[in-house]
């Protein structure tokens, strides 16, 4: 494998040696994936053209429809949240990179009461950019915002239901007093959301940033998706492709199985924890909607979807002290249909 199929989406780092530049180069790297798949027609996301073209070279089987069940996963996941609240919560994408999730939930009326993105200053600056510049981005932002003005700085934009930050995420107090500058209120129901962004942190610093949300929120959720089973020759082919590209992965020893995945929220002040393998998520998904994506593309080794969707996997904790129901969402649950 010549590359890295489930790109993540940002980078998070403040300083500026080969190896940030590496991560943070994996941004477009999942934004192109994530263009491609969408232009094969495994999911509708009217948004990403704005923040990526559309790519010369196309992309194997496997790797679109391991971004589908990456993409199913976390939206089934997040709208569960979303509707167990009636809305009345906030989201935090951490490492959001060029995401379009605050879009989609707008056009499906499931808007938070406000949405954060916070990933490394140039890449805020970029999708700065390209909000300003791509008016079906500004329209959603400004139709959510009740003043005439955005709060526009070099490396962050607020607005009523929206704000994007530029900051570094292992600096855990300086993040959490600038989502509070930009209006997080730490009495509502708040759900964090990281994709392929704390492999790539010391497991020291993604247990700090894991640990501040369980003391902050009284009721709260955190998704997190990214590699597992990394011990294995799969595994270390994954590994040794990234280091060619010098994106050290500082995080894998947390990666090495589903239970050490599970393992860092129970011990940083999470309540309860769920963890699958992408492959027993693909096999949960709505099984008619499988079908119609397995029907755009031929897929000649089915193994090595297999392969590659058993070394990557969604994990969910949950803090529900006033007793929403959060604790109770699940893969084929209710509450995705």
């Amino acid at each position: 494998m010549n590359e890295n199929p489930m790109a993540t989406n940002h980078s998070f780092t403040g300083s500026d040696d080969t190896a940030d530049e590496a991560v943070r180069s994996t941004c477009d790297d999942a934004t192109i994936c994530k263009r491609f798949a969408v232009s094969k027609k495994y999911w509708k996301d009217p948004y990403i053209q704005y923040f990526t073209k559309q790519p010369n070279e196309s992309k194997a089987p496997e790797i679109n429809r391991g971004y589908y069940a990456r993409v199913m996963a976390v939206n089934l996941l997040l709208d569960a949240f979303i509707k167990k609240t009636n809305c009345n919560c906030q989201v935090i994408n951490l490492g959001a990179g060029l995401d379009t999730m605050f879009w989609r939930l707008k056009d499906q009326n499931m808007l938070p009461i406000k949405y954060f993105e916070v990933d490394f200053p140039a890449i805020v600056m970029r999708k700065i950019h390209l909000i300003k510049t791509k008016s079906p981005l500004s329209i959603s932002i400004i139709e959510t915002h009740s003043s005439s003005g955005l709060l526009i700085d070099g490396c962050s934009m607020d607005s009523d239901r929206y704000a994007i930050i530029g900051q570094d995420l292992r600096d855990h107090p300086t993040l959490l007093e600038r989502l509070k500058r930009f209006g997080l209120d730490t009495k509502l129901p708040t759900l964090l959301l990281t994709e392929c962004v704390l492999v790539y942190m010391t497991p020291e610093q993604s247990a700090g940033l894991i640990k501040w949300p369980s003391s902050v929120f009284s009721t709260s959720m955190f998704i997190n998706y990214e590699q597992v089973n990394m011990t294995d020759r799969f595994g270390q082919v994954m590994i040794e492709n990234l280091q060619r590209r010098q994106c050290s992965l500082a995080g894998v020893d947390v990666c090495q199985t589903l239970e050490t995945q599970k393992e860092r929220f129970l011990l940083n002040g999470w309540d309860n924890a769920n963890v699958l393998d992408m492959m027993t998520v693909y096999n949960s998904l709505p099984q008619a909607d499988v079908h119609g994506i397995e029907q755009l593309e031929f897929l000649d080794e089915k193994e090595l979807l297999q392969q590659l969707l058993q070394h990557y996997c969604i994990c969910w904790a949950t803090k529900d002290s006033e007793d929403y129901g959060i604790a109770d969402i699940m893969f084929g649950a209710s509450d995705f249909h």
